[in-house]
């Protein structure tokens, strides 16, 4: 069973706000006519507003658009309470991203799958609100269940039985295959696969031709039903950029908002009991170009490490750019290890060990004094460079306290 939230974000709003429903919705990051959508309602989707509309554009679409200042946290919350709601009725296994969730269906729960989606349904309408519609695909595996969620928004229920394969994909476009985008679906059609139907129609090893790589065989795997295992994954980095409004693209206000972003990704590095040896830096200009740049270092995970750092990279960014006006800021600790595999020289001062009890302190205070109580300089305005959510990425409620 896969369960998707349909325009997430824009719901939740809705929500919070009885006014805003009924009525086209878009959630925006800052308020400004050139950023995008991060999410529109069902009302804005019929004018032709989708994620990643520009506003100026979407204004055009639909004049009575509202937009509204993305309110993370509260998604975080909604998010919260939905899993709690469905782990009432069947177990998750596993969270997909902000507003997907996959259960896995014992043979009893299968047999009565259609009873079961329309309990979640209405406990999430009840216990939840009423506004959080959601999709849900059944289906032999995972994937095809995802597809299932798909064929049918807002508030759908679809079932994939084995014997309807793969007929029942037939109708499908090929990008509304998960793995398939613009790319791949070049790739494909220049090799004379057109639609699903003739996708579909090949074996596991043209599949992993047309591909080019192992990927063609599991997508084969994927349309025939078969449940595959999930692979296991080690994280290889940690990371937090923004894309800055146009009051913060000076040099000297991105420069506040990089060293914020340095602090919050040092703190959910200790967080994850995890530890550094790498960090890159990478900054995109307002009219052209972009530059990045690296350090390596001791593996540690205290912020004053990480602080200058950025600074010696700041450095060298301004000395190529001059006072060029900066779009996006990015930052990024990688080549991560457990933080206790960490390694003392000998003879080493004691001085990263103080750095790192600072560090410890400072997470200490903020989180029993609040945000922001005790912090290394001056900090950013919190409202935009605050935590942001990902769809494939969840931040812990602490991230918000930092």
């Amino acid at each position: 069973m896969y369960i998707d939230f349909n325009s997430y974000f824009a719901s939740v709003e809705q929500q919070l706000d009885p006014s805003l429903r009924g009525r086209p919705v878009a959630v925006v990051p800052v308020h400004t006519d050139v950023t995008c959508a991060i999410a529109a309602s069902y009302e804005a989707k019929a004018f032709g507003v989708k994620t990643g509309t520009p506003v100026w554009e979407a204004k055009k679409l639909c004049p009575h658009l509202v937009c509204i200042l993305a309110k993370h946290e509260a998604y975080t919350e909604f998010h919260e309470r939905i899993l709690k709601e469905i782990d009432r009725h069947v177990p998750i296994d596993k969270v997909c991203s902000i507003d997907e969730v996959a259960c896995r269906l014992m043979d009893n729960e299968s047999r009565n799958a259609g009873e079961l989606a329309g309990k979640i349904k209405r406990g999430l309408r009840e216990n939840v609100g009423e506004c959080l519609r959601c999709s849900i695909g059944i289906a032999p595996n995972r994937y095809l269940a995802k597809v299932a969620t798909d064929m049918k928004k807002p508030d759908g229920l679809i079932f994939i039985h084995p014997e309807d394969l793969p007929q029942i994909l037939y109708s499908l476009k090929l990008r509304d295959l998960p793995g398939i985008g613009a790319n791949r679906e070049v790739r494909l059609k220049s090799r004379g696969i057109l639609d699903v139907k003739m996708l579909c129609s090949l074996n596991s090893q043209q599949m992993r031709k047309a591909w080019g790589s192992v990927e063609g065989e599991q997508m084969w795997h994927h349309l025939q039903g078969i449940d595959l295992p999930d692979k296991e994954t080690e994280r290889r980095s940690l990371g937090h950029s923004r894309v800055l409004p146009p009051e913060l693209r000076h040099p000297d206000e991105a420069r506040t908002v990089g060293r914020r972003l340095t602090a919050k990704v040092a703190s959910r590095l200790r967080r994850t009991g995890l530890a550094a040896s790498k960090m890159s830096l990478s900054v995109s200009l307002e009219e052209t170009g972009s530059f990045e740049l690296d350090r390596a270092c001791d593996q540690v995970d205290d912020h004053l490490t990480f602080l200058s750092l950025f600074q010696d990279m700041w450095n060298q960014i301004i000395h190529l750019t001059g006072s060029a006006k900066m779009k996006k800021i990015s930052i990024v600790l990688s080549k991560l290890e457990p933080a206790c595999s960490e390694q003392r020289e000998f003879f080493a001062d004691d001085s990263r060990e103080k750095r790192k009890k600072i560090s410890q302190a400072l997470d200490s205070i903020n989180q029993k004094y609040g945000k922001d109580s005790i912090s290394f300089g001056t900090l950013s305005d919190d409202s935009f460079s605050g935590t942001k959510i990902a769809f494939t990425r969840i931040p812990d409620k602490q991230e918000f306290l930092e």
